[in-house]
């Protein structure tokens, strides 16, 4: 289908009928997620008598439960996993415990993500942040150097769990810090962390907390940010400056199908749908699907493989060109800094000047 021409009135119709939660299902998938994450974390408490090798395993498994109850977390922030508002933010907030994902915090930043996901002129909220290439070679020597840290994927995925969730997540800051709403959300999920990190040390141990918890949540963390990184990051995202942005080019061309294997996409609560969930977010997890399957509007969508993510994962594709419309990697931006100067020592034209 030809998407260039629709207009909401035309596409608005096709997908509605799946924006509907289905009370049954919801509950069903809360059970399904609390009741594995919390024999998985029993299991590895008791495996600590065992092996460490074994403990950590089972840490990993319980992370991608984590990684589903964030899920669930999720679309209750969008008010689309329960019919009823203080449904859907009751859920969410105790779910925010258990993922260290402070609810209305993330919420208010996650909604304005959906409502600038490749405007380039909206860009560093709730985002993976991307210079484009002009950006990039206009910056200074330092602020070159930052963003290379930033993103390198080693620092992007075992540095970022750390900083994203222990850390940044744990003040108001950011987008919406002002608000009364994100600072006691912060606060409430902060208190309750607190007493859940005393309640594990006191009932199961220290090295419960230690060898368990916090290898859970890293791992969960590692994965989250993995998944979010591949859905947007990939060689021809969409990227727009604001007067020429549309939310339907946004969600089918800035944002992949992460076509997994089945239990894949079962912990990871069809998030590899993530096409649909951005041309709606009130389609709630479990009609994501269907939707892939019934409406031909969805089918435009780049396809990715879990092979294809990790390529896109490590690869050099960091800098928007907004000539080719591609990303492209730091050696080619290093190739044009270099030519740049070399024509500025053959004319005296100043070339790419770096940032005062």
């Amino acid at each position: 289908m030809d998407t260039s021409k629709l207009q909401p009135k035309d596409w608005i119709p096709l997908i509605k009928p799946y924006a509907k939660p289905d009370l049954r299902r919801s509950l069903h998938q809360v059970g399904n997620t609390l009741l594995p994450l919390l024999l998985l974390f029993y299991l590895a408490y008791l495996a600590l008598s065992v092996s460490v090798v074994l403990t950590l395993a089972l840490d990993f498994v319980a992370a991608l439960f984590v990684v589903r109850l964030f899920i669930l977390q999720h679309d209750a922030g969008h008010g689309s996993f329960f019919p009823k508002k203080w449904a859907n933010d009751l859920l969410g907030f105790f779910a925010g415990i258990l993922t260290l994902v402070p609810y209305h915090h993330w919420q208010l930043s996650h909604a304005r993500h959906h409502a600038t996901s490749g405007n380039l002129d909206k860009r560093g909220v709730g985002d993976i942040y991307t210079l484009t290439l002009t950006e990039y070679l206009r910056a200074s020597p330092w602020e070159r150097l930052k963003y290379r840290i930033y993103r390198n994927p080693l620092v992007m995925f075992l540095v970022g769990p750390i900083y994203t969730f222990m850390l940044s997540y744990r003040l108001p800051l950011g987008f919406g810090a002002d608000k009364p709403l994100v600072r006691n959300s912060v606060a409430l999920t902060n208190l309750f962390l607190v007493l859940l990190w005393v309640g594990i040390a006191l009932g199961f141990g220290l090295k419960t907390l230690l060898w368990v918890y916090l290898p859970i949540q890293y791992f969960a963390g590692m994965v989250g940010i993995f998944l979010f990184y591949v859905q947007h990051q990939f060689e021809d995202a969409y990227w727009e400056h604001d007067p020429r942005w549309e939310h339907l080019k946004s969600a089918m061309e800035g944002s992949t199908y992460l076509k997994l294997p089945k239990p894949l996409q079962w912990l990871t609560g069809n998030i590899g749908f993530h096409h649909i969930h951005h041309l709606s977010p009130k389609i709630p997890n479990y009609n994501l699907e269907r939707v892939q399957q019934e409406v031909d509007l969805v089918q435009v969508a780049p396809t990715v493989t879990l092979r294809d993510a990790f390529a896109i994962a490590f690869a050099d594709l960091h800098l928007h060109d907004e000539e080719s419309r591609k990303l492209m990697g730091f050696r080619e931006a290093g190739r044009r800094i270099r030519e740049a100067r070399r024509a500025q020592a053959k004319s005296g034209y100043p070339g790419y000047q770096s940032a005062p």
